[in-house]
Order: C-alpha cells, then sequence, then structure tokens
C-alpha cells in the first residue's frame, strides 16, 4: 500500500470518525430531517465537479434508465439508511453509534452472498460470529449503558443493514454509471426525496442554518463531501477492500473523540466490542471482497 492511499485511508477514517459527535451536537440544535437533508444535498453537490471530471474522462456514460436507478439508490441511502442514523445517533451515546454503524462491512459481506452470489466462507462466518459478538458487548442488552436505548441501538443497526444493502446494490450498474458519479447523483436526488417529506410533515428546512453555519457547512463539504471523496480516491488508487478499512479504524477512533467532546464513558464491554468488530472487519476485509476494482468500468 503507497503513501498516497494510506493517507486517503486515514483522511476517511478520521473524517468519518468525527461524524456521530458533530451530528449529536448538530441535532440538538436543529432538526433530524432537516440535518440529514442539508448534508447530503451539500454533500452530493460537492462532489458533482469530480463527477464531471470522471465523466469527460470516460469513466461515465449514463442512460435514461439510470436516473431512476439512483434515484432508487438515493432513497434507499438517505431518506431509510442515514435518516436512520441520524435518529439514532440522537438516541444512543455517540461512541456507541459509532461503532455500531462500522459494522456495516459485515451486512455488505452478507448482501454480496445474496445479490453478488459470492460465496460465503468460513473466514466469512467467522467475521460475522466476531462482529455479532461485538455488537451484543456494545449493546449489552442486560444492562444497557446510561445513555444510549434500544430505540438508539435498533435505529443504527438498520442504518448499518440498509447501507450494506446500498453498498452492493450500487455495485450493479457501477461499471457504467460511474463511482463518484453515481454517488453524487443519487446523494442528490436522495436528498430531494426527503425534502418532499419534509414539506408534507412541515418541517424546518432553512431554520438555524444561519446560528449554526459552520456546523453545517463542515458536516456537509467535510464529513460528507470531502470524507467520501478520499474514499473514492483510496478505491482508485487501490481497490475497495483496501478503503474500507477506513470502517475498521473508525471504531477506534470515533470513541476518543466522543469521550473528548460529549464526555461518553467507556465501559469494558465498550472495548471489547470494539475489538471484537475491529478483528471481524478485518477478517472481512483481508479476505478480499471486492465490490470494485480500478479499471472495472473500462471492462
Amino acid at each position: 500500500m503507497n503513501k498516497k492511499v494510506i493517507a486517503y485511508v486515514f483522511l476517511t477514517a478520521l473524517l468519518f470518525s468525527t461524524m456521530e459527535v458533530v451530528l449529536k451536537v448538530g441535532g440538538s440544535e436543529m432538526d433530524s430531517l432537516q440535518l440529514t437533508f442539508l448534508r447530503f444535498m451539500i454533500g452530493g453537490v460537492f462532489l458533482v465537479p469530480f463527477a464531471w471530471k470522471e465523466k469527460r474522462e470516460g469513466r461515465s456514460n449514463i442512460i435514461f434508465g439510470d436516473y431512476l436507478w439512483m434515484l432508487f439508490l438515493g432513497i434507499l441511502c438517505i431518506p431509510f439508511s442515514m435518516l436512520a442514523f441520524q435518529l439514532g445517533i440522537m438516541n444512543s451515546n455517540a461512541s456507541t453509534a459509532a461503532v455500531l454503524f462500522s459494522v456495516n462491512p459485515l451486512f455488505t459481506m452478507l448482501f454480496a452472498s445474496i445479490i453478488l452470489k459470492e460465496k460465503i466462507t468460513s473466514r466469512k462466518v467467522l467475521a460475522l460470529i466476531l462482529g455479532t459478538g461485538g455488537i451484543i458487548l456494545m449493546i449489552r442488552p442486560w444492562d444497557m449503558q446510561e445513555g444510549n436505548s434500544v430505540l438508539g441501538v435498533v435505529l443504527m443497526i438498520s442504518a448499518s443493514l440498509i447501507f450494506g444493502l446500498y453498498t452492493v446494490a450500487g455495485k450493479l450498474r457501477l461499471q457504467r454509471i460511474g463511482l463518484i458519479t453515481q454517488t453524487s447523483i443519487s446523494f442528490i436526488l436522495g436528498s430531494l426525496v426527503l425534502l418532499a417529506v419534509m414539506f408534507f410533515m412541515k418541517r424546518p428546512v432553512l431554520d438555524g442554518i444561519a446560528d449554526n453555519f459552520l456546523l453545517v457547512l463542515y458536516i456537509g463539504i467535510f464529513v460528507t463531501g470531502f470524507g467520501y471523496y478520499f474514499y473514492f480516491m483510496a478505491i482508485r488508487h487501490s481497490d475497495a477492500s483496501t478503503a474500507s478499512m477506513a470502517f475498521y479504524i473508525k471504531p477506534a477512533i470515533a470513541p476518543i473523540f466522543a469521550v473528548i467532546f460529549l464526555k461518553d464513558i467507556l465501559l469494558w464491554n465498550t472495548y471489547l466490542g470494539i475489538a471484537l468488530i475491529v478483528v471481524g472487519s478485518f477478517i472481512t476485509l483481508s479476505g478480499k471482497v471486492r465490490l470494485w476494482k480500478p479499471g472495472d468500468q473500462d471492462e
């Protein structure tokens, strides 16, 4: 792994590790639907120039039906996965939320076996067992830690599961649409669907932005925009397995931010749960379950 890839993976992990802390703070100041809409609309627009560059380089060739497909992906990701993610953060400790969402590579593995017919190996079964054990220890259902709730845990696991489905479904037309293009357009379309829901529910759209401008800017441009951009660059210069290392670095970093900025308390089960999830994710990724590799779009 060259230095450029290491830098991209680390920057992805670092930015994604601040996500739960910033969104928990933002969620206490702004409506959850509003915050989810703003971060992905800003993030999607931020990626547009890079998507245009992808098209000019001949790595994106969209037909009309692809827009309907990206609308489906956007709905799957934004109003379902990411809204559940935001609501889950508001109903659990940031450290717990961060680690629970980091199990999404395990769900990706499961959906890849169903949708992409990837073989379930003993390595993957072991990874799933370790990841499940880690989730149980993080939740500690026999004596749930203060700040966590059943609703928060269910929402976070649902967000992680649906994001795994979004990741695998995105592979089906990735060769033609392009990695950044598909993400940018699906983010924008999914955000517009959420906006329609917000209008129907009479939720705020612009209220509070001026008072939380820097927070919204950081969440939209840095966490969502640059975070995904660095992730894509890691994929482009290596492969999806290598880039996904960010998701098992994150459980080691995110709780530290939660302790520093939100005064989260890490108990013995938290450390053990993090360890099992990190090991499970490492086993999954070291098996080279690849959803994309350089040159796929040219095949």
